[in-house]
């Protein structure tokens, strides 16, 4: 015997599964901080490409585009 008893088959799966949530922590962290998982810069870019259709086609007038870029700029 080597003394452990049971207490191996108890912090064994605990540890490995700190460990994958420790793997998924870090790089979804990664994910952000590349910008790859934050969707808030395509919905602003989204946003931003729905306006200029928008003053394209002359539903919007050159005011009420600039008004409308500032607000989505802040």
């Amino acid at each position: 015997m080597h003394g452990m008893g049971a207490g191996g088959w108890i912090f064994g799966p605990l540890m490995m599964i700190l460990m994958i949530a420790l793997i998924v922590g870090v790089v979804i962290l990664v994910l952000r901080w590349m910008g790859i998982a934050d969707g808030s810069g395509n919905r602003r870019d989204r946003a931003v490409d729905i306006l200029n259709e928008r003053f394209a086609r002359g539903e919007i007038d050159p005011e009420e585009f600039e008004n409308r870029k500032r607000a989505l700029d802040k």
